[in-house]
């Protein structure tokens, strides 16, 4: 047999029928070798279980290669997901980092405010007070020079 198989046989009993004399006065009928024909039969029946095993591993390899194929593509969406996901999460974190950042920078400024505005307050309490007790002290110098300058002139 030749390495066509099951359709090199089909094509050497075509030939076998074309090649095969009419019968007389019948022109759809043919003398036929019998015994060629059967030969040719029983090798197409030897052929075709290994041909079918043949072509269902075929099939079996290729679906095979599909699933892999299916699996690989399933997991490569997958990883793009998780990677967006990732990177959508992360610009999230980012976002509300800035945020926070933001607060605790107008939150400070408050502060900064605030505390200035209390260490003036302060100041400006602490101020009087050296005002007052300069006034004081100052009321004090002069009375004790007027005394000073009253008790020189009786003298």
């Amino acid at each position: 047999m030749d390495e066509t198989g099951v359709l090199g046989l089909v094509e050497e009993l075509t030939i076998l029928l074309e090649e095969s004399k009419p019968v007389f006065g019948k022109s759809n009928l043919r003398q036929v070798d019998i015994a060629a024909a059967f030969e040719i039969l029983d090798e197409i029946r030897d052929v075709f279980p290994g041909e079918f095993a043949q072509a269902r591993q075929i099939v079996r390899e290729r679906q095979s290669l599909l699933d892999d194929a299916e699996a690989e593509s399933s997991r490569l969406i997958e990883d793009a997901r998780s990677q967006a996901m990732t990177i959508a999460s992360e610009q999230e974190i980012v976002r509300i980092a800035q945020q926070q950042a933001d607060t605790i920078m107008a939150d400070a400024r408050e502060l900064e405010r605030q505390t200035r505005a209390g260490a003036e307050d302060y100041a400006d309490e602490v101020f009087g007070h050296v005002e007052q007790s300069l006034d004081t002290l100052i009321t004090s110098v002069r009375r004790c020079r007027d005394r000073l300058n009253n008790q020189g002139i009786g003298r």
